[in-house]
């Protein structure tokens, strides 16, 4: 039993299953007797970021402790780029071409099904991501199902997923601008690039220009959990000494297990609070969480697949070794599970709006039929062993 609960808070499963009890839970309660109280507490107001629009509790997890998650993920992806799945050409250029399909497709969709109702176009990105917390353990306890090579593909392609879904929140969901706090984000991200150059090694140094980063994007009008990335990025990957871990060693080390097993959840916790009265058929019918779901379950697979075999058809990239186009379609059905993104997004698209809901909705259903379309095709289909 201890060496079971030992590999559990260890493993890649565990993160995920406790991600998605606490989404449960959230939706339990809000759907529960309990439901007055659950939204009071997410809609208690925080007064001492002193601002005019203080955001409430809900909003406020959004955009501080998401901070350290998007932290976590520039930490992964540039080591990755250093010295991991990603440190060659020839490994990049196949799964990034997959996750720009699979970007394109979705957002496509997501128009076409909305078209003629400008109030919701801004929720186009909410079907574009693929989320790795999910996505990846479930291809682990495929086990033999799932060459090495298609894992190293599908982890490679979350990465770019994740990053090019930072790009998008960037530019695309920023409110309106105020320059001084802008010129200020701008002058403490040259002080980090600085420190970085000068391989600064003292983490509390970042910490402290992270926090006063934050605080700058916050009244900035752009979105704060940027500053993770940015403090992510100047952090050395190198360390002063050869047998010490580098300053983006550490600093991930440290906080990715708050992220896992606390961050995470408390954003599913939180982000899944939704009345699920309204919910019916014809709801889900609505352009919202039609669009949502199916940019999800049909989307991502078509933009991913065709995007992988155009790049093997026109010689730019081949297959993963010991990897057939059947894994990989089954593979691209997991990308669909666009849950923990795809949330964050939808906050940003509609927060405050009827449409949010029913945008939550849509990634419910979109997710969890892309989650057992992908297990079963993937679990009693047998493919051959092909690939470079």
């Amino acid at each position: 039993m201890r060496v079971s609960i030992r590999r559990f808070f260890s493993g890649a499963s565990g993160g995920a299953i406790i991600l998605l009890l606490s989404a449960l839970l959230g939706l339990l309660l809000s759907n529960s007797f309990l439901s007055e109280s659950y939204f009071k507490v997410l809609h208690l107001k925080m007064p001492f970021l002193a601002l005019d629009d203080a955001p409430n509790l809900a909003e406020f997890i959004s955009i501080a402790p998401m901070s350290l998650f998007f932290f976590v993920v520039i930490a992964e992806i540039k080591e990755e780029i250093i010295s991991g799945h990603l440190a060659s050409f020839r490994r990049v250029i196949l799964p990034l071409i997959s996750a720009l399909g699979g970007m394109m497709i979705p957002a496509c969709l997501y128009g076409l099904i909305t078209s003629g109702h400008l109030e919701v176009s801004r929720g186009w990105a909410i079907p574009i991501a693929t989320d790795a917390a999910f996505t990846l353990p479930i291809i682990l306890a495929l086990g033999r199902h799932v060459s090495e090579g298609a894992r190293v593909w599908l982890m490679a392609l979350a990465i770019f997923d994740d990053l090019l879904g930072i790009v998008v929140i960037a530019l695309f969901y920023a409110s309106h601008l105020n320059g001084y706090a802008f010129f200020a984000a701008v002058l403490i991200t040259a002080v980090m690039i600085g420190l970085n150059k000068k391989s600064v090694q003292n983490l509390w140094v970042y910490a402290s220009a992270g926090v006063v980063l934050w605080l700058a994007l916050l009244v900035s009008g752009l979105h704060p959990t940027i500053a993770g990335v940015i403090t992510g990025l100047a952090l050395p990957s190198v360390a002063d000494q050869p047998e010490k871990a580098s300053p983006l060693e550490r600093g991930k080390q440290i906080i990715a297990p708050w992220v896992t097993w606390l961050i995470l959840p408390l954003f599913g916790f939180v982000s899944m609070g939704m009345s699920l009265s309204a919910m019916s058929f014809h709801a889900l019918l609505a352009p919202v969480p039609l669009g949502v779901a199916l940019g999800l379950f049909l989307g991502k697979p078509i933009g991913v697949f065709g995007a992988t075999i155009m790049a093997t058809r026109l010689k730019i990239a081949t297959l993963p070794k010991g990897t057939s186009l059947q894994m990989l379609f089954g593979l691209s059905l997991l990308c669909g599970i666009g849950f923990t993104i795809s949330l964050f997004i939808a906050e940003l698209a509609f927060s405050g709006s009827d449409f949010l809901v029913p945008a939550k909705y849509g990634i419910l259903m979109g997710s969890l039929l892309s989650a057992l379309a992908g297990w079963l095709w993937l679990r009693f289909l047998k493919f051959p062993a092909k690939g470079v």
